[in-house]
């Protein structure tokens, strides 16, 4: 009996122990918490947190941004957890950005009531894309001229101030906002993802690009060139409803995994928030450089007084002449080859000045370029020009055109009258295009002039039409003789 007695103190005795060593294990795992025996950088360098860490901005939790940018469009759900927000986007579609002030009180007091530039850029997201990015954009801007890769759309935009869209950067705008003040801007992409990809066979995935917002406080000089902070997010961008399909596709994709798959994923947030990244490398263009293809400095003929309207200045020549000089400088020879459309071949020619892309014989070309471009290279060398379909001489009949001498003994003073022609080329070979090069010559508006007419036989007007100048003889020559109008202040041209 007494050692039935025994057996439930001895159970007692041991669940007694039991409980001891329970609280003290509970104690030591509060003394591991308690101030000073703890330390979060002691876990965060276990190994298993080594590769979330990478990913990580160092820093990002304790320090807090200027400025925080929003996207206003849902980011994709089928994007992996630790990985970049992904979010799609329609082409030629307005979205906006909110720019939001995130500054505590006292940070950067230089800016504060003051303007700051923000510049938004489209960028490749791919680093291959990247080295190749000024190639790429040319090649989408030969393919698409007169479009822009990115654009503002100013009545939708609230607070900027000066926004500016530089026509040889496709893929860049800028403005001005304060940060005190509301401030967002609608941006429209008008690139679609598929342009850039390296085959096209249908069904190719389309390569990511990236929208990032560079913004810049003054310096003492007043320019905007002191960079305060720079934000990005990855973006694809499809055909108009193309990205609400492709958001629809994979939100259903995703419903159909199970939950242990689902938690693998992050989800789908209503807004993208543009993530702290390094400021673009400024680039200079050379295309910054005024066009080489305009004259600024009027070209004026040297025509008779009194035909033309004094108070009218001529219209500026376009001067199609660009040809490469043997002494150009191999940066100047980067500069004839992108504006002459050569972009792709600016790497391998990186080092040739303009003697040494002079000495280069067209098979040298052909055999470097292929056949269509090499040939069209070493025409632009040689700095061949097109022929024009017909060029005609024109000649002011007026005292002020020529220098008369004394007159023989038998009147004729037509052999020692000296005559000044000048040359029009037409391509079209149209009265309006006539019209508008003689126009020209006079230094006068093309309005001014109501009929141009050939004298025929007898002497007779024949009204110059469309199909009268086609059967001009090359090179011939006419005399100019003009006759006010009466009902108007215009004129009548005869070609004699």
């Amino acid at each position: 009996m007494a050692w039935a007695l025994k057996l439930p103190l001895t159970d007692e005795v041991i669940e007694s122990g039991l409980v001891q060593d329970f609280d003290a294990s509970l104690s030591g795992i509060g003394q591991e918490l308690g101030a000073g025996a703890y330390s979060m950088s002691d876990v965060l360098a276990l190994p298993i947190f080594k590769q979330e860490e990478s990913n990580l901005p160092p820093d990002s939790d304790n320090k807090i941004l200027p400025f925080q940018y929003v996207l206003c469009a849902a980011t994709s759900p089928a994007v992996k957890l630790h990985d970049e927000t992904l979010t799609y986007l329609n082409q030629g579609q307005s979205y906006e950005i909110i720019m939001l002030d995130n500054r505590k009180i006292g940070e950067l007091p230089e800016i504060t009531g003051k303007m700051v530039k923000s510049i938004i850029r489209v960028v490749f997201h791919d680093r291959r894309l990247q080295y190749t990015e000024h190639q790429q954009l040319e090649g989408w801007r030969w393919n698409r001229p007169g479009d822009r890769i990115l654009d503002l759309d100013i009545p939708m935009s609230v607070g900027i101030i000066d926004p500016r869209a530089n026509p040889t950067q496709l893929n860049t705008v800028e403005f001005l906002w304060e940060p005190s003040k509301r401030t967002s801007v609608f941006i429209q992409v008008h690139c679609i993802s598929t342009e850039f990809t390296m085959r096209k066979h249908g069904g190719e995935k389309g390569v990511p690009f990236r929208v990032q917002i560079d913004t810049f406080k003054e310096n003492e000089s007043g320019e905007y060139t002191e960079h305060t902070h720079s934000a990005s997010c990855q973006v694809k961008v499809f055909k108009p409803k193309g990205a609400d399909r492709k958001q629809k596709t994979d939100r259903e994709k995703m419903e159909k995994r199970a939950p242990q798959e689902k938690e693998k994923y992050q989800p789908s947030y209503e807004t993208t928030i543009l993530t702290e990244c390094s400021p673009w490398p400024e680039i200079t263009y050379v295309n910054n450089s005024p066009s080489p293809g305009f004259n600024s400095t009027p070209n004026s003929f040297p025509v008779a007084e009194g035909n033309g309207s004094p108070s009218h200045q001529p219209e500026p020549v376009v001067q199609v002449a660009d040809n490469l000089l043997p002494t150009a400088t191999p940066q100047d020879a980067q500069q004839w080859l992108l504006r002459n459309r050569f972009s792709p071949f600016c790497r391998l020619f990186t080092n040739f000045s303009g003697a040494d892309l002079l000495k280069l014989t067209r098979e040298d070309v052909i055999q470097i370029c292929g056949p269509a471009d090499g040939i069209r290279l070493f025409n632009a060398l040689k700095g061949r020009v097109v022929r024009p379909r017909l060029t005609i001489y024109v000649c002011q009949e007026s005292q002020q055109s020529r220098e008369q001498q004394p007159k023989h003994e038998n009147g004729d003073g037509a052999a020692n009258t000296f005559f000044v022609y000048h040359a029009i080329y037409l391509e079209d070979l149209t009265a309006g295009e006539l019209t508008e090069k003689i126009a020209q010559l006079f230094n006068i508006s093309p309005r001014q002039i109501n009929q141009i007419f050939k004298q025929g036989p007898t002497g007779i007007h024949v009204l110059v039409s469309d199909e009268m100048i086609q059967n001009f003889q090359d090179e011939v020559c006419f005399v100019l003789d003009t006759m006010k109008d009466e009902s108007n202040d215009g004129y009548h041209i005869i070609l004699k």
